[in-house]
């Protein structure tokens, strides 16, 4: 704790939260605050439960943000499912957190990295980034954006040749203006160059991950994908030479 300000939470394994929640595991943390792994004691049902310096949550406005967002976007499978909020008191800070979905699998920093080379092949690549695709074409259709887009906020699992895919922590925008949009779907084509082997391995890699990729040249990708639905689309009419 600095100048009076909470700025850890430090919740021990086995610790439990306002009678309900047993901590599991911490599983990272960032400007706003830490998210836990937590069980539902009554239950035993696994979740996730997103932690707000009260610093950076004024009035509870990030907290309703992310609760509103993730609540219009329910119907969206590649979006972690809201679940409730609950509030506790750490150190004489009033505490409010978010509780939602678990999602299993790996962060594909870390779903990359295990991979022979620490990449995949352009066509396990290709696969992956429809999965995306497909998943924020729907939330594009709802005109809301994610706004940070990056292999570090994407939780996969490989299912045979598909991929179940989850996209985490929502930048704090209301709505989506075209160059949110746009700014997505960079995201996007910059998840399919690191999965790939990025840079380094660019030069060899087939025309249908380069005429994607577009050397990573904004005015290139904007021209061509304007939103996730035209990436989707262009995806799966896509023709393997």
């Amino acid at each position: 704790m600095a100048s009076g300000r909470l700025t850890s939470f430090d919740f021990k394994t086995g610790a439990i939260l306002v009678g309900k929640y047993r901590v599991v595991e911490h599983l990272g943390g960032g400007w706003e605050g830490e998210v836990y792994r937590v069980r539902e004691i009554m239950t035993g049902v696994d979740r996730a439960a997103k932690f707000f310096y009260p610093h950076r949550n004024p009035a509870d406005k990030a907290v309703k943000f992310y609760a509103k967002k993730l609540h219009k976007l329910r119907d969206c499978p590649v979006v972690i499912q809201y679940v409730t909020q609950e509030r506790l008191t750490v150190h004489d800070h009033h505490v409010t957190f978010l509780v939602s979905e678990y999602a299993e699998g790996q962060v594909l920093t870390e779903f990359i990295a295990d991979h022979p080379n620490k990449r995949l092949t352009p066509f396990e690549a290709l696969h992956l980034l429809h999965a995306l695709a497909k998943g924020m074409a729907q939330v594009h259709l709802l005109r809301e954006s994610h706004g940070d887009l990056h292999a570090g906020n994407v939780m996969v699992r490989r299912h045979g040749l598909g991929f179940d895919v989850k996209v985490i922590d929502f930048f704090q925008w209301d709505g989506a203006k075209p160059e949110q949009l746009q700014d997505d779907v960079r995201g996007l084509v910059e998840i399919l160059h690191a999965s790939v082997g990025g840079a380094r391995h660019y030069a060899r890699q087939p025309a249908v991950i380069k005429n994607i990729v577009r050397g990573l040249k904004s005015t290139l990708i904007r021209k061509q994908f304007r939103t996730a639905i035209h990436l989707r689309d262009y995806l799966e009419d896509l023709v393997w030479e």
